[in-house]
């Protein structure tokens, strides 16, 4: 699982119009949510990777990384021989993709700590992978939650100068 994907994962709980959402809510939600991103398809995955989902949100959020143990308990690397050296990766069935994106969220976690962070608006709920190369985007979206935050500072500064 991608940088892209383990995002599209953490971000499956937007809040909308002010209404929170979980677009992972239902089976049939869930399971195409996984066909839409090339993963296995049923009701096991589907579990398991809410439940994932879960436990990375709260550990990009400053929480316990021993929280997903279970999700990467009997994933294995194994070689073959093509040209090289080449890695297969064995993942746990009926749990596959909850353990792509968690292994995802490592091998972020080593090749850019701190870069995965959750958005600095309190009213909402969506993560960012910061890109810029200061590593100071704060915001979802500049365009929303950026423009939110800096309109309501503006406002508490004119407010109080009056």
């Amino acid at each position: 699982m991608s940088e892209a994907l383990l995002l599209d994962l953490l971000n499956t709980t937007p809040v909308v119009d002010g209404v929170p959402r979980d677009d992972l809510a239902s089976p049939e939600a869930g399971l195409s949510w996984l066909s839409a991103h090339d993963q296995p398809v049923s009701e096991d995955e589907w579990r398991a990777l809410v439940s994932a989902r879960t436990a990375l949100q709260a550990v990009v959020r400053g929480g316990e990384p021993s929280a997903l143990a279970p999700f990467v308990e009997g994933v294995r690397q194994t070689a073959g021989f093509d040209s090289g050296v080449a890695w297969h990766l064995d993942l746990p069935a009926g749990r596959s993709a909850a353990a792509q994106a968690v292994l995802a969220w490592d091998a972020l976690r080593v090749s850019s700590p701190g870069r995965l962070r959750p958005c600095a608006n309190d009213e909402c709920r969506l993560f960012l992978i910061d890109t810029s190369k200061p590593n100071t985007a704060r915001w979802c979206s500049m365009a929303v939650c950026g423009n939110r935050m800096k309109a309501r500072r503006h406002y508490q500064r004119t407010r109080e100068a009056q």
